[in-house]
């Protein structure tokens, strides 16, 4: 009889990913990634150094690469923020010399 245990945090980690991905366009959703990834360590070297005595570890694995795909989505919504306010605070400063420089006529 061999009986397997669950990998530590599996189900944790799995939540968190698709938590990643739904909350993607928030911070949250960075910070749900990346305590994924963090918590999915322990167990994929656990996994590694002995893998027929644990199971679930589909489910880590797929929590681990959900979090990445949400960290990768949460980065580019924040970089697409910074330019967007970059970008439209530009605009405005343009707008603001433009009418300083009609009011001189």
């Amino acid at each position: 009889m061999n009986k397997s245990k669950q990998l530590p945090n599996s189900v944790a980690v799995l939540i968190l990913g698709i938590c990643s991905i739904l909350f993607g366009c928030f911070l949250i959703g960075l910070v749900l990634g990346i305590l994924g990834i963090v918590l999915s360590g322990k167990g994929r070297r656990l996994y590694r150094d002995e893998p027929e005595v644990y199971e679930g570890y589909g489910l880590l694995n797929a929590g681990y690469i959900m979090s990445i795909i949400g960290v990768v989505i949460s980065s580019l919504w924040i970089i697409y923020f910074v330019i967007y306010v970059v970008i439209m605070g530009g605009l405005l400063m343009g707008i603001g010399n433009l009418n300083e420089y009609l009011d001189s006529f």
